[in-house]
């Protein structure tokens, strides 16, 4: 099991390694196996993707994600030009039913509202709208359609997690109620936790994860 000071250069390599990142100056302190990132970094995206990396690493059991976008100037637009970009951009990804998005931008903030049938459409918007140059967060309201049997969700979730090499299906426990995916159980990394919840999220009529599972290393 690391330690907070091994964790802590762990996170470091990780960042540094990263291409998306690193020539981003970005502070890293662990408490507890608890990961708090500071700084400033000069994109939405960026800011996501050094929270993603520092999840990767083993001993990581939460990441404390307190950075701060600062937009260079050179990127700076305007509103209307954002949520003119922003349309163009989930109109032109296959992964999005863009004509179910409403969008709102204020002061660089894009609200994304609608209603859509996946969990990988709802990231997929999210994910396509943060990348635009301008951006400074999203609020990703857009909301999920259920429709499948609890019992048939359930058995979809569990044959994910089987598939998962990471994943120790047998410590893990899935119930579903109303279209909420509770998941109990151990596993032994953060990564694994991750996946947990994305197999949670693949199967279709889910509209909440309930992450309830244990960190054991």
């Amino acid at each position: 099991m690391l330690n907070d000071l091994q964790i802590t250069e762990q996170v470091r390599r990780e960042l540094e390694w990263d291409p998306s990142v690193r020539d981003n100056e970005i502070a890293v302190s662990v408490r507890s196996g608890v990961v708090t990132l500071g700084g400033t970094v000069d994109s939405f995206a960026v800011k996501a993707n050094a929270a993603r990396a520092a999840e990767r690493v083993r001993g990581v059991q939460a990441v404390a994600d307190e950075l701060h976008v600062v937009i260079p100037t050179a990127h700076v637009r305007s509103d209307t030009d954002i949520a003119h970009a922003v349309v163009s951009a989930l109109k032109w990804n296959v992964q999005v039913p863009a004509d179910r998005i409403k969008v709102r931008v204020d002061d660089g903030w894009v609200t994304l509202d609608g209603t859509v049938t996946w969990e990988f459409q709802r990231k997929a918007a999210a994910r396509t709208v943060r990348e635009l140059t301008g951006v400074h967060g999203v609020r990703n309201l857009l909301t999920l359609q259920t429709s499948a049997s609890p019992a048939d969700v359930r058995h979809r979730i569990e044959d994910a997690m089987k598939r998962q090499a990471e994943l120790e299906a047998a410590d893990i426990a899935v119930e579903v109620v109303d279209g909420c995916v509770t998941l109990k159980g151990r596993v032994h990394s953060s990564f694994a936790r991750g996946l947990a919840e994305q197999a949670a999220w693949s199967a279709p009529g889910v509209a909440a994860v309930d992450d309830r599972l244990k960190l054991q290393f």
